[in-house]
């Protein structure tokens, strides 16, 4: 009787979705059946017990293959799939999603079907969106048949994901609006509730849609709080917590949050942990702190993630120009995914070209950004593409195209309150006017961009900033450094040597600076330089690119 009242107990617990009490019941329980199984499986997921999720969705499978219920089997281990590809096992995750898939070849259609299709979906996103979609449908299709409202919600979510990929954005975010509000309505398997809010955050990522993914970020963290926070889902939504916090600058906060959710989720997902890894290494990039940035991007890497471009912007901060040039033309060489996906890196190589002279290069990064921001309908990205656009233009000179561009740019990025990029572009329009000859202008651009950087901590960028007057002509801090040298009489190769950049990357310097100085001749830009009294300023050098 009393084991009874114990099983008893578990369900009602398990019904109520009281965790913990449900898990300790059926510890207690001396035989558990296969929906005991699956029950202990599901909530210990919640109690963030990776471990016994997998050995009981395991069993459940043997016992519901033993009482001659395949489709029940196959769920099981279809379960069992999803935790072993979170775990990083993934050749055993595709050999039990293999079994599902034969268990239920000889079954009459269900709902069943459906969800080995979550798997499938997942990975044709990558390259077939057509076929990705129409298997979306057809999870629809089976849940509303089968009465699955949590096989329909994932199909939807599907769907829209889908949709985004192919530029229908519109679409494609109404379909994961309508996703959401499902899965946030309690009417659905609390497991795929989580599932739904991670493919809805990172489309919103791709697309930088900060406004939306802050909504649905707080409405999640809602739906959490029950639950144990070392668990899936709230540890994902710690970790996008602490992205939009680094957004807003509490950078202090949103880097413990970050490290808090790592060490919770260590043993739980390890994609989250690695993103959680990056999330510390941008914050830690932006303060100034580069040892502590690249142990966080190493470690992101260690697990998997591809610390770009984080790691290439963290090697220009470190004076490395060509480390981060040749690091991100390297990754773009072999990037398979979206153009959305592709945009990130990038911005990241408009501002890493420019510091290298490679001017048509940053143009044409730039060109690609802006065609996607605007391909996308993306706000936030469509900021970033016009920041690249204003950059490219200051460096060649245009200094009323370049400043056109940069208000956009700041405009955007005050509107969705993102302190930093706005303070980045406040710099950037300062050169501009003062390009113009706005002096006051120019000032009040770089006391507004140093009370920003500074109220965030901002090391970096107030080392930068203090002191350093736009040069003229738009030139770079660089190429004032090259004509420096140049001035003196010294050779490509001396150059080199001195600045500890290759000759090259001299060469694409020097004739950039021909071109803004509208000279032919290295005799023409001595005199220029000689007219405007830059060798009386001294050369500071840049660290090593191989330091």
């Amino acid at each position: 009787m009393g084991a009874v009242d114990e099983r008893g107990r578990a369900k009602a617990a398990f019904d109520r979705r009281a965790w913990r009490t449900a898990y300790d019941a059926f510890q207690r329980c001396e035989h558990l059946g296969a929906d005991d199984h699956d029950a202990l499986a599901e909530s210990a997921h919640w109690l963030g017990l990776p471990d016994v999720a997998i050995a009981s969705y395991g069993e459940a499978y043997r016992l519901h293959l033993a009482a001659g219920s395949p489709r029940r089997a196959a769920l099981a281990a279809f379960m069992l799939a999803i935790y072993l590809r979170l775990r990083g096992d993934g050749a055993q995750a595709d050999g039990w999603l293999a079994r599902a898939q034969r268990l239920l070849a000889d079954e009459d259609e269900g709902a069943e079907h459906g969800y080995p299709l979550y798997l499938e979906v997942a990975r044709l996103m990558g390259c077939d969106l057509e076929a990705a979609a129409e298997s979306a449908r057809r999870m629809q299709d089976l849940g509303r048949r089968f009465g699955d409202d949590t096989l329909v919600a994932l199909g939807v979510f599907f769907e829209g994901r889908a949709l985004v990929k192919q530029a229908r954005v519109r679409e494609g975010l109404a379909l994961l609006d309508e996703a959401m509000l499902a899965a946030l309505s309690d009417k659905l398997k609390p497991m795929w509730t989580g599932a739904i809010y991670c493919g809805l955050l990172d489309a919103c990522h791709e697309l930088v849609d900060l406004r939306r993914a802050r909504e649905w970020t707080e409405a999640t963290r809602r739906w959490c709080e029950p639950l144990p926070v070392a668990s899936l889902y709230p540890g994902i939504c710690r970790v996008h917590c602490a992205g939009i916090l680094s957004g807003r600058g509490a950078w202090m906060e949103a880097e413990a949050a970050a490290l808090a959710a790592c060490r919770d989720m260590a043993e739980i997902d390890v994609f989250v942990v690695a993103d959680g890894y990056y999330e510390v290494g941008e914050i830690r990039r932006r303060r100034g702190d580069l040892v502590g940035a690249e142990e966080a991007y190493t470690r992101a890497h260690e697990m998997g993630r591809d610390p770009q471009p984080g790691m290439a912007l963290l090697r220009l901060a470190q004076g490395r120009a060509e480390a981060a040039a040749s690091s991100l033309v390297a990754t773009l060489a072999t990037f398979s995914g979206s153009a959305l996906e592709r945009a990130p890196l990038l911005v990241a190589q408009v501002e890493i070209a420019l510091a290298a002279g490679d001017l048509d290069l940053a143009a044409a990064a730039a060109a690609t950004v802006v065609e996607t921001a605007e391909r996308f309908d993306s706000t936030g990205l469509r900021a970033a593409a016009h920041r690249a656009r204003g950059a490219v233009a200051l460096a060649r000179g245009e200094a009323v195209v370049a400043l056109a561009a940069l208000r956009t740019a700041f405009e955007i990025w005050q509107e969705l309150d993102v302190p930093y990029e706005t303070g980045r572009t406040r710099v950037l329009q300062a050169h501009a006017l003062r390009a113009l000859g706005d002096e006051d202008g120019a000032a009040r651009e770089c006391a507004a961009a140093r009370a920003c950087f500074e109220r965030l901590g901002a090391a970096g960028d107030l080392r930068e900033l203090v002191g350093a007057p736009a040069p003229p002509c738009g030139l770079t801090p660089r190429e004032v450094e090259v004509l420096r040298l140049l001035a003196t009489g010294r050779s490509n190769r001396t150059m080199a040597d001195d600045l500890f950049i290759s000759e090259k990357t001299v060469a694409r310097h020097v004739a950039n600076i021909f071109l803004k100085l509208d000279v032919t001749t290295r005799s023409g830009a001595t005199a220029w330089a000689y007219e405007r009294g830059l060798l009386h300023g001294s050369v500071q050098t840049a660290a090593p690119e191989n330091a």
